[in-house]
């Protein structure tokens, strides 16, 4: 019999910190590079979004202070209210006055001073209620109905990108819990038919779809964000263009700073680059799953943690995977490199929750 690997705390807590750490650092550099243009173009002021992104991070760093230091038992106590609040808040994008609608999508709540998009909060909450009540419930029932309400409000927003992460972390908690694995597969193949008709009865999303299957089809129009990323994909070659000489961000890729940042990176920094920003990536989810396995921690616990991660990567591979043409873009952002005030405050919240788990030495 094979000998399991013991839990060496050190060893995936350092890997975890220099990863996390890494990755932020790195985020702030590159949305400084890539915003400047878009920036200045929408403000009259190249670094407003930069300075936006700095604000976000010293809420985030507040976020994973807390996250890092509070005790899991009090969030489980917050876990049903933290589920409620997050629906509300998914109810509230509808209100008039309160709900901000942005090329026809309603996804923003505009409050004073600020923007916050309430699908990042929500994420969060799930995995919390998630983890906090399957492992004592796993009836298939009473699961698809906490997931059925916040999927048909995204559906409505609409955000055919958050609803997939959702369904995505949802569904591998409840497997993770301990659910039957027939059922989430049988969950999953009488959903593809809901989600090709929520696709073909939405003509932008039929568009995508039909971009990444024929790129060529409309240069100049619907295809032409996913044929700039791979122009600067192209540019990049092995080592890049070097920082700050990137061309597709002159108003070339929409969304420079925020879904297409991967694109930028790659441009100005090459294969070479994007390989070791992947393997940072890898570094925290690996070490990610390995302190979510801590064997001081509680059932839930461990849940919680794996659901984090879980999160971080799905997330990670769904934006990749779009600005390297392997799926139709989604709009994701690229957790701690993307700009986004609430997706990085939501993340390092998460962050410091997992650095706690990992810590737990009772």
């Amino acid at each position: 019999m094979h000998k399991l690997e013991p839990f060496n705390q050190k060893k995936w807590l350092v890997t975890y910190l220099l990863s996390l750490l890494s990755l932020i650092f790195l985020g702030f550099l590159f949305v400084f590079e890539a915003s400047l243009v878009e920036s200045s173009q929408t403000f009259d002021n190249p670094y407003q979004l930069f300075q936006q992104h700095l604000i976000g991070a010293g809420i985030g760093l507040i976020a994973l202070i807390i996250g890092a230091i509070t005790p899991f038992p009090w969030w489980q106590k917050f876990a049903p209210y933290g589920f409620i609040i997050g629906l509300l808040l998914l109810i509230a994008v509808f209100i008039p006055g309160l709900g901000l609608e942005l090329n026809g999508a309603r996804r923003w709540l505009d409050l004073p001073g600020f923007t916050f998009q309430p699908v990042e909060f929500f994420k969060f909450a799930l995995i919390l209620f998630f983890s906090t009540w399957l492992p004592k419930h796993q009836k298939l029932a009473s699961f698809l109905l906490c997931l059925s309400l916040p999927s048909m409000l995204l559906l409505l927003q609409p955000d055919l990108g958050s609803l997939l992460l959702v369904l995505t972390l949802g569904f591998s908690l409840f497997f993770l819990a301990g659910g039957k694995l027939k059922h989430v597969l049988l969950l999953f193949l009488s959903g593809l038919p809901i989600l090709f008709l929520i696709i073909l009865i939405s003509p932008y999303r039929w568009q995508r779809v039909m971009t990444f299957f024929n790129p060529e089809s409309d240069p100049l129009g619907s295809s032409f964000h996913i044929r700039q990323i791979v122009v600067a994909l192209g540019r990049g070659g092995w080592f890049g263009q070097g920082l700050g000489n990137s061309q597709q961000k002159y108003s070339y890729i929409p969304e420079a700073s925020t879904d297409s940042i991967f694109a930028i990176i790659g441009e100005e920094t090459g294969f070479v680059g994007c390989l070791i920003i992947i393997l940072l990536y890898l570094g925290l989810i690996v070490s990610g799953f390995r302190l979510a396995s801590n064997p001081r921690l509680s059932p839930s616990g461990q849940l919680f943690g794996l659901g984090i991660t879980t999160w971080i990567t799905t997330q990670t591979v769904l934006n990749l995977s779009a600005v390297v043409s392997l799926v139709p873009l989604t709009g994701v952002p690229l957790p701690f490199f993307s700009y986004g005030r609430s997706s990085q405050v939501m993340l390092m919240l998460a962050a410091g929750c997992l650095l706690h788990l990992g810590r737990k030495k009772q």
